[in-house]
């Protein structure tokens, strides 16, 4: 793992939830701490994880007042704390869109003077991306707001708890499309660890919940 990485993607993709699984991967090893850009979606929030990753080494930064009802959360100041901090791993936790982009867009100089990597979480159970070339888009749209290059894929097609192996198995051929047609490599294809064997897949946990 590079010591920057950026998790981004479209509302509802499990950005937040890849966010937490590899922090808490990250942590076993390294110095981590986990930033919260993710001011746009209410619903799946790092900082809801804030406890399960602060007991396991993981620091997290926040948008203020982003475990309240209040509508407008701004970004802390410490946020520019990491790019001069001791960390080993800084993983940006991006909000949906290019909307959500332009928060990281404020800290792309910083980035690019490190060695980064930026992931874009797809999946094919999403309706406005669910056709390759739509998702391709929505990439395109991310990489102009937050003024980064998007360099790798990371496939989390879910239909929630209802998903089988199938369900998965069935994403690979539009994992590889968006891949092709992007010029951007698939990383690898998750699946929960309660939906059972699926092979080929990177196995992660659900950590997120939604907050209605």
């Amino acid at each position: 793992m590079k010591k920057i990485t950026i998790i981004t993607g479209h509302y509802g993709t499990g950005k937040t939830n890849i966010a937490i699984n590899l922090a808490l991967e990250s942590a076993k090893l390294h110095k981590t701490v986990i930033v919260d850009l993710d001011i746009v979606n209410p619903y799946f929030r790092t900082c809801d994880s804030t406890e399960l990753l602060e007991k396991s080494g993981v620091y997290v930064i926040a948008p203020e007042f982003a475990n309240s009802n209040l509508d407008l959360p701004s970004l802390p100041s410490t946020v520019a704390s990491v790019f001069d901090g001791d960390y080993e791993s800084v993983i940006f936790d991006v909000g949906g869109d290019d909307a959500g982009a332009i928060a990281l867009g404020r800290y792309s100089n910083r980035i690019k003077s490190f060695d980064y990597e930026m992931y874009c979480v797809i999946s094919m159970y999403r309706p406005l991306i669910a056709e390759p070339l739509d998702a391709v888009e929505n990439m395109r749209e991310i990489e102009m707001a937050s003024r980064l290059k998007i360099t790798g894929l990371i496939n989390n097609s879910s239909l929630g708890a209802q998903t089988t192996p199938q369900d998965i198995y069935d994403s690979f051929q539009y994992a590889q499309k968006v891949s092709e047609l992007s010029g951007i490599p698939l990383i690898y294809t998750t699946a929960d660890k309660n939906v059972g064997k699926v092979d080929n897949t990177k196995t992660i946990s659900l950590y997120t919940k939604t907050v209605w």
